[in-house]
C-alpha cells in the first residue's frame, strides 16, 4: 500500500481519483456527477492510495472558514475491509493537524462508527447532502 499526495501537475493520478469517486459516489451511491465534482477540485489537496500500483482509494482536504475539512473518502468495493480508509484518514490527520486548526468532515450516517473509532465526534443535527443523510463530525485531539 502506498499513499500519494498528488501534485496539481500529476493529471494522470488526478484522473484516477476522479474515476474512483465516479465509481463509488456516482455509480454506487447515485450522487449526481455535477454535485460530486465541484468548484473545489483545483484548490483541494488530493490523495491516492495505490495497492500493487493500482488505484484503490482516494480522498482530499481543503481549508474552509471553519478549519480543515476532510472529504471525498472513497474506497473501491473490491478493496474494502483492508484498512485503506483508516490509512487515508490517519495520513490526512498527520498532514493537517500541525496547522493547529479545527478538523472536521461530513460523514454519511452509515459510517459514523468508522470515524468515531478514529477520534471524530458527531455534532449537531443530521442533514441531507446529495440525497444521503450526513452528520458533521469534528476531530477530538487526544490532548483535550
Amino acid at each position: 500500500m502506498q499513499i500519494i499526495r498528488i501534485k496539481p501537475t500529476e493529471t494522470a493520478y488526478l484522473q484516477i481519483t476522479r474515476d474512483i469517486r465516479f465509481t463509488v459516489f456516482v455509480v454506487e451511491q447515485n450522487v449526481p456527477a455535477d454535485i460530486e465534482y465541484d468548484e473545489f477540485e483545483e484548490t483541494s489537496h488530493h490523495y491516492l492510495l495505490l495497492e500493487d500500483g493500482v488505484g484503490a482509494a482516494t480522498c482530499r482536504w481543503r481549508e474552509t472558514n471553519n478549519g480543515v475539512k476532510l472529504e471525498r473518502f472513497a474506497v473501491l468495493p473490491e478493496y474494502r475491509g483492508k484498512g485503506f480508509g483508516e490509512a487515508l484518514v490517519k495520513r490526512l490527520l498527520d498532514d493537517v493537524l500541525p496547522f493547529g486548526k479545527s478538523v472536521y468532515l461530513h460523514s454519511q450516517e452509515r459510517v459514523l462508527g468508522f470515524y468515531e473509532k478514529l477520534g471524530f465526534v458527531a455534532q449537531g443535527e443530521r442533514f441531507e447532502e446529495a440525497g444521503i443523510w450526513h452528520k458533521v463530525m469534528a476531530y477530538r485531539s487526544q490532548n483535550l
